[in-house]
């Protein structure tokens, strides 16, 4: 198998260099929530007195309903052929998308920061293995996932799909028919604060993957069928997730778990000696693989700010540099943190969900209800084009969304808003900033005229045509 290295960035992709499958993206988002840091998301609930039964269905409502928005976003890839946030200079503006950018690169950062914690103590507690070698291993294989670009990653998740799909199968089944010793009585009951938290909680944490999904259908055929694609998205990224959010649920209710990859090993322990073991690097393996995803659609962005502020050219040498650079970053908080940080980064976690939902709502305002998916691809990459230096149509409901989400913000020993204190403790920051966000860019929208850009759409139209692909 030759080692094709990508040679793309955030370029568009012209029709001849398009290839792949819809059904290969089931697999392909299902893995990227197969892991133990899923199962971390099933804790929460627990942590704040929520029952098993209530724990589960507030994390498959929340699930499903975040993962709305991705599949949607997934839609954009084919039909234009570009990374989710150069589409994003469409509303905002060529430099006023870097206001985006900035949010979601310090996402994908903290995400592999946490990725790396709570891999090294894991393995750290599991096989006494020290923290900074698996730290700087697992970073190296990050950098090369990154590195070897677009295919890779779609086929290393079918291979890490096909490994640990068979792994959690049996330890659910070994649960389900009680073949794995319950340490605690079922305890825990209903209240409104943990449900909506975990709710959240779970919207939230796939909803994180709107910003990148484009990234990973972008090399689809354009004839592809989005509402095929919209339910493969949906249909892989709800499913893994719903999964490990209940199994979470039940081992910290039911075994007293606070660590993910520890409760998997204990629990597959329980089928027999060593596939705990197993199972644990299993899961390892498939977040290495998802830390890859993180830094390949991290470096995506940090190309597009440096096209957006410096007109740098997306060469090869900027791409490797970013992912170094960004490699450096993550690894270097990882070090400095220790586990009882950890609670701080899932906190920061929380604050980059209000901010990405005022971004996706008018992304996809804009998409399906102002431009209708026509857009002239070729001043996408121009600071003079139809679609301007700074966009203030989507900059102003985007920063109002953000600003309203303040009063409601729920942040567990650190802030808690005098709107969610008059509620109860109901963290609803992020119903807020979309409803705001996504209602005062349709209200902007209401004198743009299509119309308008006809005449830029056709004219870029015919430049893509001609083989000059825009950069």
């Amino acid at each position: 198998m030759a080692l094709h290295i990508e040679h793309r960035s955030i370029d568009w992709i012209p029709e001849h260099d398009r290839h792949g499958r819809i059904r290969d993206q089931v697999t392909f988002w299902f893995l990227g929530n197969f892991h133990f840091f899923t199962l971390a998301i099933g804790f929460v609930g627990p942590s704040l007195g929520l029952g098993f039964g209530y724990t589960a269905l507030a994390g498959t409502l929340g699930i499903l309903f975040g993962t709305v928005f991705v599949a949607f976003h997934a839609s954009q890839g084919p039909e234009l052929g570009l990374p989710q946030m150069i589409q994003s200079r469409a509303q905002f503006g060529y430099r006023g998308v870097v206001l985006v950018l900035l949010a979601t690169l310090l996402m994908f950062i903290l995400f592999n920061v946490a990725d790396l914690v709570l891999m090294a103590h894991g393995l750290a507690a599991m096989l006494g293995w020290a923290p900074a070698p698996v730290i700087l291993a697992a970073t190296a294989a990050a950098i090369l996932i990154a590195v070897l670009g677009h295919d890779w990653l779609h086929r290393i998740f079918r291979w890490c799909f096909w490994i640990c799909l068979p792994l959690y199968l049996a330890v659910s089944v070994a649960i389900a028919v009680g073949h794995v010793p319950v340490a605690h009585a079922p305890t825990g009951a209903f209240a409104w604060p943990a449900f909506i938290a975990q709710f959240a909680a779970s919207a939230g944490y796939n909803l994180t993957y709107a910003p990148s999904i484009s990234d990973y259908s972008r090399y689809l055929p354009r004839t592809a069928r989005p509402g095929r694609l919209i339910v493969a998205v949906f249909a892989g990224a709800t499913s893994s997730a719903i999964w490990l959010i209940a199994l979470g649920a039940w081992l910290a209710t039911r075994l007293g778990a606070a660590d993910g990859l520890l409760a998997l090993h204990d629990a597959g322990n329980a089928l027999f000696a060593g596939f705990g073991v197993t199972l644990a690097l299993a899961s390892v393996a498939a977040l290495v693989a998802t830390m890859g995803l993180n830094a390949y659609s991290g470096m995506l962005t940090v190309v597009t700010a440096a096209n957006s502020l410096f007109n740098a050219r997306p060469s090869f040498r900027l791409r490797i540099g970013a992912i170094l650079a960004l490699a450096v970053a993550w690894s270097a908080i990882a070090f400095a943190l220790s586990m009882d940080a950890i609670g701080l980064l899932f906190a920061t976690l929380t604050v980059m969900f209000y901010l990405l939902v005022p971004w996706t709502a008018v992304n996809l305002a804009d998409y399906f209800f102002v431009r209708r998916g026509r857009y002239a691809i070729t001043d996408l990459f121009d600071p003079r084009g139809i679609y301007g230096a700074w966009g203030w149509r989507g900059l102003v409901p985007y920063l109002a969304g953000f600003a309203v989400t303040w009063p409601f913000f729920v942040l567990p020993g650190i802030y808690v808003g005098p709107a969610a204190r008059a509620l109860g403790g109901l963290d609803v920051g992020w119903l807020a900033g979309l409803l705001v966000s996504g209602g005062s860019y349709l209200w902007l929208s209401r004198s743009f005229d299509p119309a308008t850009e006809r005449a830029a759409i056709a004219a870029s139209e015919r430049t893509l045509a001609s083989g000059r692909v825009a950069r």
